[in-house]
């Protein structure tokens, strides 16, 4: 059986912390920054976590189990 293989855009996208949650990146942070406030592009900036209910799809695209 050939080896299961890494989402490669998921691979790109997250990152594992030590406590086993997923680091993320926020969307709407890219292009278009005139209209939004600099306290909305601040705090863009800032990493998040994923959700309890996609944590099982982001741990299957990187092979993590369920």
């Amino acid at each position: 059986m050939p080896k299961m293989k890494t989402n490669s855009s998921a691979k790109k996208r997250f990152t594992l912390t030590g406590t086993g949650k997923i680091k993320r990146k926020h969307a709407y942070k890219s292009h278009i920054l005139t209209k939004k406030a600099t306290k909305r592009k601040h705090n863009l900036t800032k990493a998040g976590l994923v959700h309890d209910a996609d944590m099982g799809n982001v741990k299957r695209m990187l092979l993590l189990g369920k």
